[in-house]
């Protein structure tokens, strides 16, 4: 940045990356997300610490240094067929009782104030109720992390190649249609996808466009599950909002045929059209 840019500046940060060197067990760089690049009502970025591993306390200061203000794609990070962790947080379901919060048994239909309780929170003494009874309140909204995601797809976002611009990411060997992520008509409540993604087998906490914390798995994995290849044959990109039967635009326009709202835009653009000039 330009505070770094004079000479009184570049003395200053030498300074501090010479006691960083010399007096730091740990170094640490500070990352963030590209808000720019979401279509989201929200423009204040995700901030986050992460860790340098491996290496003298040099090394990893140069690292740091040579990659300021640098991009970190998803490919420079993960791999196709590999195990991760996801953290986040969960759908918030507000105030609970027990029967929803801890799915305690519901009791007899004659019971007296209600059935949807704990029957007895305990004994007389010890005088206090104990942790382990289920009890009413906050459901939902939890931080949690899941492990052992496996990464089915890294996928390239829409770009240009050639000067053409590249949709096709939504494509495998055994379906030839070119087509993009993207499903008819969006994915509901959230949009289209236009940048890198990432495709994992199995869900994930929270709703739509709440932000997720990807990490390397912490364990070896030995077992089969964890170290097979994965040959996708199909994705489908049908629409997620109803009874989704075709899988682009051109596969409907092909079975419906030409539509009425199609002949309107026609005519419309054939009316605004510029007339050609008479000739004499």
């Amino acid at each position: 940045s330009k505070k770094w840019q004079d000479e009184l500046g570049r003395k200053s940060i030498e300074k501090d990356f010479k006691k960083m060197i010399r007096y730091c067990s740990v170094i640490r760089i500070i990352a963030h997300t590209q808000m720019k690049l979401l279509k989201q009502r929200q423009k204040k970025a995700h901030i986050m610490e992460i860790q340098i591993n491996g290496g003298k306390i040099e090394d990893k200061v140069n690292w740091a240094r040579e990659h300021l203000e640098n991009q970190f794609p998803l490919t420079r990070v993960f791999a196709q067929d590999e195990m991760i962790d996801c953290i986040g947080v969960t759908k918030g379901k507000g105030y609970k009782g027990v029967t929803s919060r801890w799915h305690t048994k519901k009791l007899p239909r004659k019971t007296h104030k209600g059935l949807r309780k704990v029957a007895c929170i305990g004994a007389w003494h010890p005088s206090r109720v104990s942790f382990t009874v289920a009890r009413a309140g906050q459901k939902g909204y939890h931080h949690r992390t899941e492990m052992n995601k496996k990464i089915y797809r890294l996928g390239q976002g829409i770009h240009t190649k050639d000067g053409k611009v590249i949709k096709n990411n939504a494509s495998t060997e055994y379906d030839f249609s070119e087509k993009s992520i993207t499903p008819m008509g969006g994915f509901p409540h959230y949009g289209e996808v236009n940048n890198d993604f990432v495709m994992i087998k199995g869900c994930c906490m929270g709703p739509k466009k709440r932000v997720i914390t990807l990490r390397k798995s912490l364990r070896v994995h030995t077992k089969r599950a964890a170290l097979e290849k994965i040959n996708l044959k199909f994705i489908d990109t049908s629409s997620k909002f109803g009874h989704g039967r075709f899988q682009t635009p051109a596969d409907k326009a092909a079975f419906m045929g030409v539509l009425k709202k199609d002949r309107i835009r026609e005519e419309a653009a054939a009316t605004t059209a510029p007339a050609a000039p008479a000739q004499s």
